[in-house]
């Protein structure tokens, strides 16, 4: 049996590098909208999704120019999936929340992809100043003693979520972009996510890299393994849970009907 995949410290490197330069880009983006000097906010919503795109670009041509790219903010170039080394990235998740100073919960992702798994990534929270990433390995907050706290959306909470919700007495805690949902659960901030209908490679990859990193139980939610550079990159469901309830949750979830 083959091992799993790896990534060379260059690339975590690499991964952490561009997601906090691409944060850094947005930030500055955004300052006229926090300050009130920018009357359109959806002017700058597209222009952070445009500019943080052709950073991560430029950098990953410069930096790895025989490695292959999926770009939720690009048009897909199929000869991805003949390469081995893919680089799944959203340049600016949770552009909603982007355009909604002060909220914090947007982020960029930055992952890498080798044989459809991903093998170093980061996620990068510009407006709270920081950069998780797959290596070195974050450390997961320590267990919460009250209820099992789970993350949705804060605008479309999916039906598999509030099932899971219901039948495990958890409290929901309401949060916008994937990333920040994911890093949620690493910094303590929640339990568990579960997600279901309607997300892409992009959405997850960089998430699940540095989750699985971390040590958290990673998955589709049925359990099977998450796998990247697809033909077709929607992705629509995924568990992201402390492992100590990922046993319990994928139970609630086998009994979850649409």
């Amino acid at each position: 049996m083959s091992s799993a995949p790896t990534a060379p410290a260059v690339d975590h490197i690499l991964a952490a590098d561009l997601a906090g330069r691409a944060g850094e880009l947005l930030l500055e983006i955004r300052r006229p909208l926090e300050q009130g000097e920018a009357p359109d906010a959806q002017a700058v919503k597209d222009d952070g999704d445009r500019r943080a795109n052709d950073l991560l670009l430029e950098a990953l041509a410069a930096e790895r120019s025989s490695d292959a790219t999926l770009s939720e903010e690009s048009k897909d170039d199929r000869s991805r999936l003949e390469a081995e080394r893919v680089w799944i990235i959203d340049p600016l998740d949770g552009t909603r929340e982007f355009g909604e100073p002060p909220r914090v919960d947007w982020a960029v992702h930055v992952a890498l992809v080798v044989d459809g798994r991903p093998v170093a990534g980061a996620v990068a929270l510009p407006a709270i100043g920081q950069v998780l990433s797959s290596d070195p390995p974050e450390t997961v907050a320590l267990p919460h003693t009250g209820r099992p706290r789970l993350v949705v959306s804060r605008t479309r909470p999916p039906a598999a979520a509030t099932f899971v919700a219901a039948q495990l007495d958890a409290e929901l805690v309401e949060m916008g972009s994937a990333g920040a949902k994911a890093m949620s659960v690493i910094r303590g901030e929640s339990d568990a996510y579960v997600h279901s209908g309607g997300q892409y490679e992009w959405d997850s990859c960089a998430p699940v890299a540095v989750a699985q990193a971390a040590g958290l139980h990673c998955s589709r939610i049925d359990g099977s393994p998450l796998m990247y550079n697809n033909p077709d990159p929607y992705l629509p469901d995924l568990l992201i849970c402390r492992p100590e309830l990922a046993d319990d949750v994928l139970a609630a979830l086998a009994t979850f009907e649409p």
